[in-house]
């Protein structure tokens, strides 16, 4: 009986891992989405990623009741086809027809996906620290599933970037339309995947269960979910920035006058990478040392990388791997800020599910309402990217990273402080 038991959680685990290597798939083509039209619409640049994370705002706490309600599953499908929907409504954004329409179909398909990935993520967090047992193997669970995440985000702006090489004033969404048809497909051999296989539903366990109070009740989560809305933002503004940076030909960006935003795309594709390297690095300590002194260590560390990224003339350069249509990978010069930034994705790899494992410590079965509400804040990660733009254009690139540097610093001190759970009188059970 226990065997099967362990035969269903392994392919659970391995469904919640595929569902976090899409959620990535599917926020990452935001960034590159947006050089695009960016081009055509100096104020979309960063819209369609607030699009995506503004979803977050209206459909987390809705997605947390939908967990106690219809279950992990249907939950799981209800995204699926949501996200599949999502991305057709931004492959119509490519027909010609539409003209000055287009740029407002893109924004709606990238709020639908906004939804997708909401559900998805209030799913897949619970249910991975769930099957974990909660505590260091829970966040050892996350950083497995956020390894594959990881993998998706480091191929998304490489892949992107190659499709579109050098924008310039004739590049539109039709050049990437592969992508679009790729990520249509992926949809739906997940739904038809998922629709096969049995998922833990912890919260019909508890259908019966009187909550007398909330999760609002718990410093640790409120604390925690504050901290989630800043993570999100520092993830997704380091590297869109880094693209932005270096596909911006101009003094004010990095100069690169052929192939910046496929260089710029590859750049970003490194960042990614090296969160690939940090989520895999942690799996294999997490059992060992506490979630709580990784997120301590890893936030001090990116504050010091931000800070040497900001300081850095853009003089002194350093060579990293970019693409060229004529030579395929290869090595370019970028500025030795560059960097430092991508190095960043070493330590943020593992913030997301070290900050959702100390947040939900302790809550029982405050947990999927606390789950939603977590959520809710990720609209975090289009909020401080685009307050991140307005310091970007008033005050160059760089030192924007300043509000980078603020946000980690909120961080530490949730590491270090914020994250103890001081309400352990609360009956969770």
């Amino acid at each position: 009986m226990s065997q099967t038991k362990s035969n269903k959680n392994l392919v659970a685990i391995v469904t919640m891992c595929f569902i976090f290597a899409m959620i990535s798939f599917v926020t990452n083509m935001a960034a590159p989405f947006g050089v695009i039209w960016g081009n055509q619409f100096p104020w979309a640049r960063t819209t369609g990623n607030l699009m995506n994370f503004a979803a977050y705002l209206f459909m987390g706490i809705p997605a947390g009741k939908m967990l106690m309600t219809v279950g992990y599953k249907k939950t799981t499908l209800i995204a699926l086809a949501t996200g599949f929907v999502g991305i057709c409504i931004q492959y119509l954004s490519s027909f010609s027809f539409l003209g000055g329409l287009a740029i407002y179909v893109y924004l709606l398909g990238a709020f639908v996906c906004g939804f997708c990935v909401c559900m998805l993520n209030t799913v897949v967090n619970p249910s991975l620290n769930s099957l974990g047992g909660g505590g260091n193997r829970g966040n050892q669970l996350i950083q497995t599933g956020g390894t594959l995440n990881s993998l998706t985000g480091t191929l998304t702006p490489m892949l992107i970037g190659a499709l579109i090489g050098t924008v310039s004033a004739n590049t539109s969404m039709a050049d990437v339309t592969p992508l679009l048809f790729i990520a249509m497909g992926v949809f739906a051999l997940a739904f038809i995947i998922i629709s096969f296989v049995d998922i833990p539903e912890p919260a019909k366990e508890r259908k019966n269960v009187k909550y007398e109070h909330s999760a609002w009740n718990f410093r640790h989560f409120v604390l925690g979910a504050v901290a989630i809305f800043f993570y999100v933002g520092i993830e997704i503004g380091i590297p869109m920035y880094v693209n932005f940076y270096l596909a911006d030909a101009s003094e004010k960006g990095a100069g690169i006058l052929v192939n910046g935003a496929a260089i710029g795309g590859a750049i970003a594709a490194v960042y990614w990478l090296m969160m690939l390297v940090g989520r895999f690095s942690s799996t294999l300590i997490s059992g060992k040392v506490s979630t709580r002194a990784q997120m301590t260590c890893v936030s001090s560390v990116a504050i010091v990388l931000v800070l040497a990224a900001i300081f850095s003339p853009k003089s002194i350069t350093v060579s990293m791997p970019g693409y060229s249509v004529a030579d395929g990978i290869a090595m370019f010069q970028v500025p030795l800020n560059c960097l430092f930034l991508v190095l960043c994705g070493l330590c943020t790899s593992i913030m997301w599910g070290a900050i959702f494992n100390l947040a939900v410590e302790g809550l029982g079965k405050y947990t999927e309402a606390a789950s939603g509400i977590f959520m809710t804040l990720v609209v975090g990660g289009g909020v401080m990217p685009y307050i991140q733009d307005f310091l970007a254009k008033g005050l160059g690139y760089m030192n924007s990273y300043w509000l980078v540097v603020a946000m980690l610093a909120y961080l530490l001190y949730y590491a270090v402080i914020g994250s103890k759970n001081v309400n352990k009188d609360i009956p969770v059970d």
